[in-house]
């Protein structure tokens, strides 16, 4: 099942991304919860899935306006250095714990929206990744038990400003509407193992970043056992699970994102995430 968060007729509403459209949920639901976010806290995913079976489309998605799939998440918490060709590319050593840092909500940007290069620098670069969507309230996970606390997958971009981050990763990645999250969440039950995926980065039509989750560091199940070691974990939490090689800042002349540049991440079983790069 993919859901999405979508604004329609005024409203913002979540729905499940089907061949012919989007169905509405929250219509059909008759305003039970307001949000993906709360779907999850009811655990309801399961309502949803039996509502949308065989249903057609209530509008289609060139009326609507995408939202970041969850629009409201209550932490984004973000995994560098995940990829030991990225470690490499950058020159740092390989990390022997995860490396976590946290987005601000005002950070996320829809599929089809804009991605905006700051005023401040030039040097504006891409990270494709696969992210994690949180499906229950919960601490002490085991990495044996991990994949049963999430609701979903979907594609995530970690536009990072370089020379900010260089004095600060908190400041080179929280720069207003440089995290594109979407298009639409992919349940849990529909990707059988994340470590299989196949994750694939274009700017302006030219593949820059190709990978397979498998060669993560930190794999997805060791990244929330470490997650909720340190923090409770709730439904609609959003963990960005790191990058492979190939982008910019590891170039020879550096890449950098700039207005008029569209960028793309494809993962295999989700689907692709495409944003429109703007200057402040």
């Amino acid at each position: 099942m993919r859901l999405v968060s979508f604004r329609h007729a005024g409203a913002n509403k979540f729905g499940a991304a089907v061949e012919d459209g989007i169905v509405d949920l929250s219509a059909r639901t008759k305003g039970r919860w307001s949000s993906l976010r709360e779907v999850i806290a009811a655990n309801a995913l399961d309502e949803l899935r039996t509502m949308t079976k065989a249903a057609s489309a209530d509008v289609e998605l060139e009326d609507v306006e995408l939202l970041p799939v969850i629009p409201d998440p209550g932490k984004i918490l973000c995994v560098g250095l995940n990829y030991a060709s990225h470690v490499g590319e950058v020159g740092r050593q390989m990390p022997t714990v995860p490396s976590v840092f946290s987005r601000l909500h005002n950070t996320l940007v829809p599929h089809g929206g804009d991605i905006v290069r700051p005023r401040a620098s030039i040097d504006f670069d891409y990270e494709g990744e696969l992210a994690i969507v949180i499906g229950e309230r919960c601490r002490h996970v085991s990495r044996a038990s991990a994949l049963s606390v999430i609701a979903g997958y979907t594609c995530f971009i970690d536009g990072s400003v370089r020379d900010f981050q260089k004095h600060s990763v908190f400041a080179g990645k929280n720069f207003p509407a440089t995290g594109p999250l979407g298009p639409w969440m992919v349940t849990s039950d529909v990707i059988a193992d994340p470590q299989r995926l196949e994750l694939t980065t274009r700017l302006n039509g030219t593949v820059v970043q190709h990978d397979t989750t498998d060669h993560m560091i930190f794999d997805v199940a060791t990244i929330i056992e470490y997650l909720s070691t340190v923090t409770w974990l709730e439904p609609g939490d959003v963990i960005a699970t790191g990058t492979p090689d190939g982008v910019g800042a590891g170039r020879k002349p550096p890449l950098w994102m700039k207005g008029g540049d569209r960028l793309e991440v494809e993962i295999s079983g989700i689907g692709t995430l495409g944003v429109n790069v703007v200057d402040e």
